[in-house]
């Protein structure tokens, strides 16, 4: 195993180097990442070093070993840390034991005693990361997880948002066993409402109406074909395959047995929408799609029956259709893809109509669904339409290649490549623009001493840990570098340029203690304050 991270906290230099000195700490399972001088520097640097556990002295200047406790507790509650105290204070422990301190030990303390202290951490340490790595653990937590992964999965099946080639082990992990089949058939089932009556027992308690509907439609399913049964936003949803030993035609007349027996044994009446068989997985999205339209004609066909989509809507001689997961791909490709992944893309949507045998209008059709999908992202980026399209005439010139559909892909990559770059170039200018917004947020509160990154993010309406990332990217400084770098350069200024007194300056600058002022000021400048002024602008 790696050695624990640990950083030492304590205002004076000689105990530092002497606890780092005295210490065997890869025996002990630790390496010393690094030290701080007090609980400001501490902060700065945990943020950097991220250590497993900070060792920090009770009292120093500027930020005591507690409030810097309380401070690591906000943003890092599993780091372990342990204080030295010169004081046996029962308040002082107290405060300890309410941060959850892992270890407050007093001082003197011997290089045994601390070699028993961090023993005793990195036993904890070790059984917490197993306690996390533990399969038996992991596998109970897995299987008792494992019917609302089922559920999840196969609600991303039928709406066509995970890829069925990953998908495939997915199928045999889950128990699942559609696979194989030489037809696949979806039916969604629609539990009517249920008047409350006292005869009724069911109405009584209306949540358990889908259970036993659905252990119902189980029931009669198991002897007849393989199947998979889950509860999805339209209904308790079916997903049958069709094999060797079973029919389209026996499944759509075992639904209508099931919607019989449902209002005999349960009195809840029921409907089934049946949608359009695939020969593929890779089409069940459309099965279900069309098992719901069929749910849509209740108030035509009538309730508490089967309805067939075949029998209420003309079968199509063919299918070419922009879906959801077609647009969210092209749109992704167009906001973060390159102009070869754009390409390749477009050319994928287009070879569809190479193979559709449809009406010419539906190629049309089709070639217009890609426009308006790349026209709304226009619209939704404020991009310049005139800008994108080049001129009225490249415009027209998209709209006369939905009459030349072997030139519709050539026509249309252009555009696309122009939004790409565009909205490349509009990224990196609202990233500037952020940036920008953060530094004059600053140069205008700097002098509030409470002025924090979370702070500044609620003004730009962003998360920290996207906007630290971002900033340090941009500037090549850390927040709190660019706010100190601030703060003593308006320091140096009122040095140079009035006669105030050095705590006044510090307060200006947004600095509540004179002392931690001075000691910033000098870390910077190499000289305190006082001396800076005494040597008129040296630096």
């Amino acid at each position: 195993m790696s050695l624990y991270r640990i950083m030492l906290v304590d205002d004076e230099e000689e105990v530092r180097k002497a606890i780092i000195r005295k210490m065997d700490w890869e025996q002990l399972g630790f390496s010393v990442v690094g030290d701080a001088e007090n609980g400001e520097d501490a902060l700065e640097k945990i943020e950097q070093l991220e250590p497993d556990v900070v060792m920090t002295d009770i009292r120093m200047p500027y930020m005591d070993g507690l409030t810097l406790t309380a401070r690591i507790r906000e943003k890092y509650p599993f780091m372990k840390v342990l204080i030295f105290s010169g004081y046996d204070d029962f308040e002082y422990a107290q405060q300890a034991i309410k941060l959850n301190v892992t270890e407050y030990i007093l001082k003197p303390v011997n290089g045994q005693e601390l070699t028993e202290i961090l023993n005793r951490v990195r036993v904890s340490l070790d059984e917490e990361i197993e306690q996390r790595r533990d399969i038996d653990a992991l596998r109970k937590s897995y299987l008792g997880s494992l019917p609302i992964l089922r559920e999840l999965f196969l609600n991303d099946l039928v709406r066509r948002t995970t890829d069925i080639a990953g998908g495939v082990p997915k199928l045999t992990e889950y128990g699942i066993d559609i696979l194989d089949a030489r037809k696949w058939l979806v039916a969604v089932i629609h539990v009517e409402q249920v008047e409350r009556t006292e005869t009724q027992v069911l109405s009584l308690y209306q949540e358990l109406i889908p259970i036993s509907v659905k252990g119902l439609v189980e029931d009669y399913l198991r002897p007849y074909c393989r199947f998979a049964i889950f509860n999805a936003l339209e209904g308790i949803t079916v997903i049958a395959a069709v094999d060797e030993d079973n029919s389209q035609t026996g499944l759509i007349n075992l639904f209508n047995d099931i919607c019989k027996e449902s209002k005999r044994m349960l009195e809840v009446a029921i409907t089934v929408g049946v949608g359009h068989s695939c020969d593929s997985l890779q089409e069940i999205s459309h099965s279900y799609q069309t098992a719901v339209d069929a749910l849509g004609y209740r108030a035509i066909v009538g309730k508490g029956k089967t309805i067939y989509i075949n029998d209420v809507e003309p079968v199509s001689r063919g299918k070419l259709q922009l879906d959801a997961k077609d647009e969210d791909e092209l749109v992704a490709v167009i906001k973060f893809g390159t102009r070869e992944g754009i390409e390749q893309v477009l050319k994928n949507l287009s070879s569809r109509m190479e193979d559709a045998k449809v009406h010419a209008r539906q190629y049309q059709v089709y070639m217009l669904s890609i426009i308006n999908s790349m026209i709304r992202l226009m619209q939704q980026y404020d991009l310049d339409m005139d800008e994108m399209f080049d001129s009225e005439a490249q415009y027209e010139d998209i709209l006369e290649g939905l009459f030349h559909r072997e030139e519709f892909i050539y026509r249309i990559v252009p555009i696309a490549c122009r939004m790409n770059e565009a909205m490349n170039r509009e990224r990196d200018n609202t990233t500037k623009k952020v940036i920008q917004q953060a530094k004059e947020y600053i140069r205008e509160h700097y002098s509030n001493p409470e002025l924090s990154v979370e702070m500044l993010c609620r003004h730009l309406h962003m998360s920290a840990a996207y906007f630290s990332t971002m900033f340090k990217k941009e500037t090549g400084q850390t927040y709190i570098n660019y706010l100190t770098e601030v703060r003593l350069k308006k320091a140096v200024e009122l040095l140079n340029e009035t006669d105030e007194k050095t705590y006044v300056i510090a307060r200006k600058v947004g600095y509540q203690e004179q002392n931690y002022f001075s000691y910033v000021f000098k870390k910077r400048y190499g000289v305190s304050p006082t001396k800076y002024r005494g040597a008129q602008g040296i630096v």
